[in-house]
């Protein structure tokens, strides 16, 4: 008979190593946002080729949520988590010493590959080590500590460049990444002691069974809904378009607009492991937030891209950056949570898999569009309204469908 996990200090420690390894993810993923400006000088491209480096490294977390699901499930967190973090390892080392733009290809590739595999493992080690109605509060404080990590990615690294140059500023982030992947070796394990009947790998089933269960389940498919409605919009500004954002289309110095970014990513993190804490106590309550977050982001992208002045006005451009940053952080506490309803606890990384997917395929298509336009548009500050305009379409699209979806739900309930 299969007994629900206790969770305790052993499962706080293992989690804990756990997302040191999504910190420096989410540091590695956004950390060509600040430095976007820098890497267009130093590899000579403009802002068409340079969302290639973030669209290829999302790309390639985008196309590996399915596989990195299914060894999710059935390798086991630990050997899978160390994979993802020795291949991010790699793939920083390359990009602080790229000579060129093929060989930074390069390395945001390995990033993406081994980002893909990094944050589901998290989650799974959560569903493996704590009770189900912990699920949300530490999906919750995961998504704090990728906040961190973006935080990280803003200003500090901006300093770190500024101060230290390229080379040495990825290099110490190499570094870091090194010694994290050995962590998660020694420290993290699969499951508690003694855990019978508690697998940690998934009943063999195809491949295609697997996605027919999790899309045939009415969680999943919400939790993709809410995640590409939420959690796109500010990750493709963290990942690339935010600084330029600040800086060409608002019009705030560099020092001011690192600073701000860095604000905004850090300012909402408090409010994750508290919605955490009550979806646990009052999973309904997740209805009415997603709703709420969706119908926000809607309205204000679609203000900011029809704003009739032909330029952004700064306190607009500020409030939806705010509130998209609100929504990314508490992502993973509701778009995550929807996606383990009527799914094997087991079987969680297929349906996460899918519920990742859907946000980046997002965030990676209006990145690349947002550089396609601002290439053809060098030097407009207005440039940003028409680049954002793919944004604001897929939010409203995304939201559409959550409202269909929940309220499917409540009829069928």
């Amino acid at each position: 008979m299969t007994t629900e996990p206790t969770g305790g200090a052993r499962a706080w420690i293992v989690w804990g190593v756990a997302v040191g390894g999504y910190f420096l993810a989410m540091l590695h993923r956004n950390g060509l946002g600040v430095a976007a400006l820098e890497a267009q000088e130093r590899f000579d491209v403009g802002p068409a080729l340079l969302s290639m480096l973030p669209m290829l490294q999302l790309l390639i977390y985008v196309l590996f949520q399915i596989p990195a699901g299914l060894l999710a499930d059935r390798l086991g967190p630990r050997y899978t988590l160390a994979i993802g973090i020795g291949a991010m390892m790699l793939g920083s080392g390359l990009f602080a010493l790229a000579p060129n733009a093929e060989v930074a290809i390069a390395g945001r590739f390995l990033i993406g590959l081994g980002d893909a595999l990094v944050f589901l493992n998290v989650i799974r080690l959560a569903a493996l080590w704590f009770p189900r109605a912990r699920y949300a509060l530490v999906s919750g404080l995961t998504g704090v500590v990728g906040g961190a990590g973006q935080v990280a990615s803003a200003a500090p690294l901006a300093w770190a460049l500024d101060g230290f140059g390229w080379t040495t500023a990825f290099m110490s982030v190499t570094l870091l990444t090194a010694a994290m992947a050995l962590l998660v070796i020694v420290v993290v394990r699969d499951r508690p002691a003694g855990a019978a009947g508690r697998s940690t790998v998934a009943d063999p089933i195809p491949v295609w069974a697997a996605l027919k269960e999790a899309l045939a389940a009415h969680g999943p498919r919400v939790g993709m809904a809410h995640h590409a409605a939420i959690m796109a919009p500010f990750t493709m500004l963290m990942v690339l378009w935010g600084y330029p954002f600040l800086v060409d289309g608002l019009g705030l110095q560099e020092g001011t607009a690192a600073f701000t970014l860095t604000a905004v990513a850090a300012g909402p993190l408090w409010m994750a492991p508290i919605v955490g804490a009550v979806i646990g106590r009052s999973p309904n309550v997740r209805i009415g937030l997603a709703l709420t977050l969706g119908s926000t982001l809607t309205v204000g992208w679609l203000l900011m891209v029809l704003w009739p002045t032909g330029e952004v006005p700064t306190w607009l451009g500020l409030a939806v950056m705010g509130a998209s940053a609100v929504g990314q952080t508490l992502a993973p506490t509701i778009s995550f949570d929807f996606a383990r309803d009527g799914i094997p606890a087991s079987r969680t990384g297929v349906a996460s898999g899918l519920v990742n997917m859907s946000g980046f395929t997002t965030a990676v298509v209006c990145t690349v569009a947002a550089g396609a336009v601002l290439q053809k548009l060098p030097d407009d500050p207005g440039a940003f309204q028409l680049a954002f305009a793919p944004m604001a379409v897929a939010t409203t699209v995304a939201t559409s469908v959550l409202f269909l979806l929940l309220l499917r739900g409540r009829r069928n309930a």
